[in-house]
């Protein structure tokens, strides 16, 4: 069976970023899949379920009401690995055309005051499972420490 995308990728080499992942076309219209990757693979504590299940809920949310992407966003989910997350886009894209968006996501995260929207029993299958407080300092990290001085190296993935 051959190697999926995903797992070609030199993980050793790989830093937090913004990347595409792939682009796939439905019906002829491409979709494009991006890799924003939180925490440095294999090298730093990987982020628990709370807070992922956290930046979820409010990423999705914001992602469906946002003005000019809202009908552009396909998904938004953690990586299996809880390393990041995978962002869909209807349309092809590049690393660099998203980056404000993603900017504008994670401040909103990082700033977020309130009840997270879904996190009820009647909304979701494991509403208890938050963390708003380490949702909001892993955001705030990575817009600091990624996003704010974002690299050429940090938008393409390594060879």
């Amino acid at each position: 069976m051959e190697k999926i995308t995903s797992f070609t990728i030199d993980h050793i080499k790989l830093v937090p970023g913004v990347y595409v992942s792939r682009t796939d076309y439905v019906e002829g219209n491409p979709v494009t899949t991006f890799d924003l990757r939180m925490t440095n693979p294999n090298e730093e504590p990987v982020m628990n379920t709370a807070e992922v299940h956290t930046i979820e809920h409010l990423a999705a949310t914001f992602l469906r009401n946002h003005a000019e992407y809202r009908d552009k966003t396909i998904y938004f989910g953690p990586m299996g690995c809880r390393t990041g997350f995978y962002l869909l886009l209807a349309g092809k894209y590049e690393s660099k055309d998203i980056v404000p968006l993603i900017k504008e996501l994670f401040a909103f995260i990082r700033d977020f005051e309130g009840e997270v929207p879904g996190a009820s029993a009647k909304d979701c299958g494991n509403y208890l499972d938050m963390n708003l407080p380490m949702a909001k300092y892993l955001a705030g990290k990575y817009l600091s420490q990624v996003l704010e001085d974002i690299s050429e190296a940090q938008l393409i993935y390594p060879a």
